[in-house]
């Protein structure tokens, strides 16, 4: 009776002492409270990062803007405010121009799968860090990076064919994106994302960069522009994982290995999930009379890229770090055979 005593005795004190060491990460992202993204990972992909760690380590995510706003999650981050981040690298392109080339590299990557490649094997890790490095003084560290979809591109009119751009007037973020446009012979336009169904419904532009195919038939706008282009020919926004530096290095190198591994599986199942929501919906729309869904041939999408190419190395000028990230995707481009 005495042994069984101190038996439960000495558990109890190891369960308590695990619990006190338990730590709970309050991650922002970019994502709105409703979106799909949100919803998936927290139900199917936050408890599994307890059971890696051995419920030493627990995250919970906020939505987009509920501490700092979305361009402000380095800074929060480097102080303590947030403990990391889970973002669309974009925001902080007026912060490095580094960023805009990490973040979407516009008719560059041909698939999510292939940029998380270059993210977690190619150096993108590395090169997202020093961007991070520019901007915090090395109070951030980057654990992951990667895209999970490739935006679709809903048009009012066929856009079959590279050569089809010519002429088209486009609704486009500015920047990087509304160059390749532009050097593609279209019309770049720049107007709110809230305004983008009125303005494909009155013809004020002819395709919409808007999102991915899921959230595009969600919001309605293959009833105004029944000729999306799927796969998409241009964006595909890269996040970011970042945790605060000085909490990082608390964690033993097991844990810092699970977090690792946790975000790259989680990407990897979301990018599947999202692609397989994808597939299903542009084949039921694709079967039917009033949509048309279009697959740009390989070789319009190679065209494109060499044209999108002269406008990544135009913005690479803004900054050495630019430059230097533009070469590393280049090299892991060319080795993956996306460039010859």
């Amino acid at each position: 009776m005495k042994f069984t005593k101190i038996a439960l005795l000495t558990a109890s004190v190891s369960v308590i002492a695990s619990l006190a060491q338990a730590e709970t990460l309050n991650i922002q992202t970019s994502f709105n409270a409703g979106d799909f993204s949100t919803q998936y990972l927290t139900d199917t992909w936050l408890p599994k990062i307890k059971e890696m760690t051995d419920g030493r380590i627990e995250i919970i995510l906020t939505p987009n803007g509920s501490v700092v706003p979305a361009r402000e999650t380095p800074e929060a981050v480097a102080v303590g405010v947030l403990d990391g981040d889970f973002t669309s690298v974009n925001y902080f392109a007026g912060l490095e121009p580094a960023y805009a080339i990490m973040g979407d590299l516009i008719s560059g990557y041909d698939t999510p799968q292939q940029m998380l490649g270059f993210c977690k094997d190619g150096g993108g890790e590395a090169m997202m860090q020093k961007a991070a490095d520019s901007v915090t003084g090395g109070e951030v560290h980057v654990v992951a990076c990667g895209p999970y979809s490739r935006e679709a591109l809903p048009a009012r009119t066929p856009i079959r064919t590279f050569a089809d751009l010519a002429g088209k007037k486009i609704r486009s973020p500015e920047g990087l994106a509304a160059a390749v446009f532009q050097a593609a012979g279209a019309s770049p336009v720049s107007i709110p994302f809230s305004e983008v169904f009125g303005a494909l419904e009155k013809g004020i532009v002819d395709a919409a960069d808007a999102s991915a195919y899921v959230n595009n038939d969600a919001t309605g706008l293959h009833d105004v522009a029944p000729f999306p282009l799927y796969p998409g020919i241009h964006s595909m926004p890269s996040m970011q994982f970042t945790i605060n530096t000085e909490k990082w290095k608390s964690f033993s190198a097991e844990d810092q290995q699970a977090l690792h591994t946790w975000w790259y599986d989680a990407m990897s199942a979301m990018t599947e999930e999202v692609d397989k929501k994808d597939k299903e919906l542009a084949a039921r729309d694709d079967a039917g009379d009033k949509i048309e869904v279009i697959d740009w041939a390989q070789e319009d999408r190679d065209q494109l890229r060499e044209v999108a190419r002269k406008q990544w190395e135009a913005y690479a000028e803004k900054s050495d770090l630019a430059k230097e990230a533009l070469d590393a995707n280049i090299k892991y481009m060319t080795e993956i055979g996306l460039f010859k």
